[in-house]
């Protein structure tokens, strides 16, 4: 039966997900602000509502106004895309209060797995090997002495956040209390939580994240693995999957002891365990991502799984088997690149009109934009317009696809990172699959 599905996101995102929708026979309300306004989801939905305002707190993150807009409309559901509302809580229940779906897990699972502290202590009770780490810490004393406890070098982050926001890296003492205002600072702004804790830092792990999809009736399956290295400023910039290193054994193993976690706690819906993993030491649980990821395309193109088609049908209550759709093909390797507005080089934001967006279509290429031809990108929002995924039989045919296409591409009015990204292709510790966060 036809539903009405809100999407409570903006751009490359939000543009996916109507496209799911629109598959599975159903009709889709897109909301944006007046910056966003003529970009290519808001004509691409079925309906469209304007969010006053450009900043985020009075636009995608206004649950009111969203949840207004959803009853007016008399939307069945939201989808909350990634980032913004996608991992709220307080959203998703008072969007099942109104009657609708939340498509993504249970309220309950969203909450437990959202804070960074309770979940490590969840999966590491239940046998799943994880780095030491701190409790909730209050105080720059208490950072001091977990600081010590642990042993340097530790990472400081933000319990009620993820996305590489608010981390610091701490290397001695004399770097404690700077990292630490820092860090509360943003999480508070970022999050809306001041809570911070620690974790050993790991000298050269890979980001290694496994995918979960899972109905109501208990079961639930992994379906591929990624390798989310390659980063910025502790932000994803070029994922891969499946995972070659560690072996296929040793990945296959870890996602066993993922998925009875999962299992155990009645977990449903969507949802990525992110890990790291060094040769050292092995894998250790960092989070759970209770929603869809930016790079859930590469594991798409790997399984053969439409993941968000399958997502959307297992919110409204489909079985696994009846609610699994597939993309019709499956590659042996894909490698998907994260298209910014930024300086190739500092990596700041830039803003303007674009006067060239030229991605052509080619055969292994799929491509996920939020923007076209005269379209701003305006500084309110995260600064990516889109992603290019290469496809093909082995990883590295899939990376020089991915670098002869990217070549080709051609965008005028903003600095983009495409330079970063074909010189990261071309890196040796790239081409031979070496690569680890500490590249950063």
């Amino acid at each position: 039966m036809s539903k009405r599905i809100l999407i409570a996101n903006r751009a490359t995102v939000a543009d996916r997900v109507i496209r799911a929708a629109h598959a599975l026979g159903h009709e889709t309300v897109a909301v944006h602000s007046e910056a966003d306004a003529a970009l290519p989801f808001v004509r691409h939905a079925t309906r469209a509502a304007a969010l006053p305002g450009n900043q985020a707190m009075e636009t995608y993150l206004n649950q009111d106004r969203i949840l207004q807009i959803a009853q007016e409309h008399q939307c069945d559901a939201i989808h909350p895309g990634y980032g913004f509302l996608a991992e709220n809580a307080e959203f998703a229940e008072k969007v099942r209060a109104a009657g609708m779906v939340f498509i993504g897990p249970s309220t309950e699972h969203i909450r437990q797995l959202g804070n960074k502290i309770e979940a490590r202590s969840l999966f590491s009770s239940l046998g799943v090997p994880v780095f030491g780490s701190s409790g909730r810490i209050r105080s720059l004393d208490e950072l001091a002495r977990a600081a010590s406890d642990i042993g340097y070098p530790v990472m400081l982050k933000p319990a009620d956040g993820g996305g590489g926001i608010g981390m610091f890296p701490i290397h001695d003492g004399a770097m404690l209390e700077k990292c630490w205002e820092q860090s509360v600072l943003i999480s508070q702004k970022a999050f809306g939580s001041s809570s911070v804790y620690l974790e050993k830092l790991a000298q050269a792990p890979k980001h290694i994240e496994f995918q979960y999809l899972s109905d109501r009736y208990g079961h639930i399956e992994f379906i591929g693995s990624r390798d989310c290295s390659v980063q910025r400023r502790r932000q994803k910039v070029i994922e891969e999957g499946p995972v070659l290193r560690p072996t296929e054994a040793e990945v296959a193993e870890m996602a066993e002891k993922l998925r009875a976690v999962l299992q155990h706690i009645g977990y449903e819906v969507i949802g990525t365990v992110e890990t790291l993993w060094d040769p050292q030491l092995g894998f250790s649980f960092l989070e759970v991502n209770t929603r869809l990821q930016v790079e859930h395309a590469v594991t798409e193109q790997t399984s053969g799984i439409d993941i968000v088609q399958t997502q959307i049908n297992l919110a409204f209550g489909q079985a696994m088997e009846q609610a699994r759709r597939t993309l019709g093909t499956a590659s042996g390797h894909a490698v998907q690149a994260r298209i910014y507005a930024e300086d190739p080089v500092k990596f700041y934001p830039s803003c303007g009109t674009l006067a060239t967006f030229d991605f052509p279509s080619q055969d292994g290429i799929r491509l996920e934009l939020g923007y076209g031809h005269g379209n701003a990108v305006s500084p309110f929002y995260d600064p990516m317009m889109g992603k290019v995924i290469a496809s093909a039989d082995s990883r590295d045919a899939a990376v020089q696809l991915l670098k002869s296409y990217l070549s080709q591409c051609s965008v005028q009015g903003v600095k983009t990172n495409i330079p970063f990204i074909l010189k990261t292709l071309e890196d040796d510790d790239f081409v031979n699959n070496a690569y680890t966060t500490n590249r950063n």
